[in-house]
Formats: C-alpha cells, sequence, structure tokens
C-alpha cells in the first residue's frame, strides 16, 4: 500500500514538474499517512477520506510549488525563511520544507493540537529546516523573506496581520480558489499586487491561482 501511495505521488509531482528525489517522495507519502492517522483523534482537517485528501490537500498544495521554486531560484545565494500563517496540519509548510531544503519553513497556528502535529511531523521525517509554532502571527518576533497562507483570511486581513512580519523586499503569496477581484479591489494603496497565477492541480475541477503580493515601493 506505501509503495503504491508514493508511485501515485510520484506520478502527481512528475505532472507537475516538481524536481523530487526519492527520499522526498517517501517523506511526502509518510507525512500523508501521518496526516490522516492523526486527523482520526485531532481533527487537523475537516476531510477524512484519503482520495479527497490527496486532491483537496496534497495535490492542491503541490500545484503552488513550482510558482515558489521559481521564486526562489530568484535569488539563490541567500538563506530564505518562509513563514505559512494558519498552517493547521501542515498544509502547505511541511510540504514546503520537503520540497524546499534551502528554506527555514515557520508554521503558526492558534490550535495548540495542530502546532503539536507539525512538531511530530518534523520530527519524525528528519525535516530540520521547519518549525511550528502555538501562538497569533502577530506575537512572532521574527521577519520572513515569504509570507504565505492557504484559505486563511481575506488578502486585506493577510497582510495587515502579517505586514509587520514581512521582512524588507519580502513577499506575500497566498493560496486561493477563484480569482478574488473583490478583495484586491480593497487592498490598501500600498501593497502591490504584481502577479496573479493561475494553478492546474491534477484531479480537482476546481479553480486555483496564487496571489503574489510585496509593498509598494
Amino acid at each position: 500500500m506505501e509503495q503504491a501511495e508514493e508511485l501515485r505521488i510520484a506520478a502527481l509531482v512528475e505532472q507537475l514538474g516538481l524536481p523530487a528525489d526519492e527520499a522526498q517522495l517517501r517523506r511526502i507519502a509518510e507525512y500523508l499517512a501521518l496526516l490522516q492517522r492523526w486527523n482520526k483523534t485531532y481533527n487537523l482537517t475537516a476531510l477524512r477520506d484519503p482520495a479527497q485528501m490527496f486532491t483537496h490537500h496534497l495535490a492542491d498544495c503541490l500545484a503552488a510549488l513550482p510558482p515558489l521554486q521559481r521564486a526562489l531560484a530568484a535569488r539563490p545565494a541567500q538563506q530564505l525563511t518562509l513563514l505559512d500563517v494558519g498552517s493547521g496540519g501542515g498544509l502547505p509548510g511541511v510540504l514546503i520544507a520537503i520540497l524546499c531544503p534551502q528554506l527555514q519553513v515557520s508554521c503558526v497556528d492558534t490550535v495548540g493540537k495542530k502546532a503539536a502535529f507539525i512538531r511530530q511531523a518534523g520530527a519524525e521525517l528528519g525535516l530540520r529546516n521547519l518549525r511550528a509554532e502555538h501562538a497569533r502571527v502577530e506575537q512572532l518576533p521574527s521577519r520572513y523573506d515569504i509570507i504565505t497562507s492557504r484559505a486563511f483570511a481575506t488578502l486585506a486581513d493577510f497582510v495587515a496581520l502579517t505586514g509587520d512580519r514581512l521582512a524588507p523586499d519580502g513577499l506575500w503569496m497566498a493560496m486561493k480558489g477563484k480569482q478574488p477581484d473583490d478583495e484586491i479591489s480593497v487592498l490598501p494603496s500600498d501593497v502591490d499586487v504584481f502577479h496573479v497565477e493561475p494553478l492546474q492541480v491534477p484531479g480537482l475541477d476546481a479553480e486555483r491561482c496564487l496571489i503574489w503580493m510585496r509593498p509598494r515601493r
């Protein structure tokens, strides 16, 4: 069963054009198994069906990785940090930590059991570049080069809550469904939406996009 799951994940990763070695594919499969197991007790996600978790969580999050990796390639010499806000069960933060080992990834959530799960997943998967914070994002002391979220809040609330956590020259990467034109229209004037990137999620018949933003200079 585990080998079959790894083959499904390998096919998904190949379809998305993501570079991944065997160790990374194995970690993704182990993470998905951990998420399914813990979810039975700790209610990390509302989805219970493994097939739905594969498409609506795993594939949905992995579809954002190629654009993120292109953004990282523009700054290859830097040790960059990423914050996943409202990370829940580690989506997409844990997957980013697996596939972008050059990034220092922090996941923050206000629910203690979700932060505890991410810490456990990081330990079991040997992800030294992954941290989990049980806190409100406003309480964090650090600044981050990239701040991401997935179905966390409106764009206006997202940038308002995380603006003080964004490093100089930092970027916001918001994962959204249908292009949120109404949300974009009410963003403050000092926020620059410089790219809206449509995403194709294998096996998911729904609109997805990334909203890339930065402070307006």
